[in-house]
């Protein structure tokens, strides 16, 4: 299957649909930014493990970086989790049915959970 760069460009709801992730091609990478969603506590990236970031806002923040074209997949990433605080390798793909399959994990792909973002309505 041939991806077009395109296909992963968008707004796209996270998982439990509480937050707004928008990817864009900077560059020959992609990264994804919040644009919007739930405001859980103040909207401060509140679990980041520096405390000298723990008053910035979440709306805005980078969350999906460095992602690279790679045959059928996007590779190479790495995505933040302001839930935890964690950083993680990243990959993506477009599912047949449209949604991104997002796999963070640490060391290899094996140890680390998927999460599947939907297309924002407009």
């Amino acid at each position: 299957m041939s991806l077009a760069f395109s296909q992963i460009e968008g707004r796209w709801l996270t998982e439990d649909k509480s937050g707004v992730i928008e990817i864009t091609k900077v560059g020959d990478l992609f990264e994804g930014r919040v644009v919007g969603g739930e405001k859980k506590g103040d909207g401060l990236d509140a679990k980041n493990p520096d405390p000298a970031l723990r008053s910035r806002e979440l709306m805005g923040l980078v969350i999906l970086r460095n992602l690279k074209k790679d045959d059928d997949e996007f590779t190479g990433g790495e995505v933040y989790d302001p839930n935890s605080g964690h950083t993680y390798k990243a990959k993506a793909r477009i599912q047949d049915d449209g949604t991104l399959k997002l796999r963070g994990f640490i060391g290899i792909s094996l140890f680390g959970r998927n999460e599947i973002w939907t297309r924002e309505k407009p």
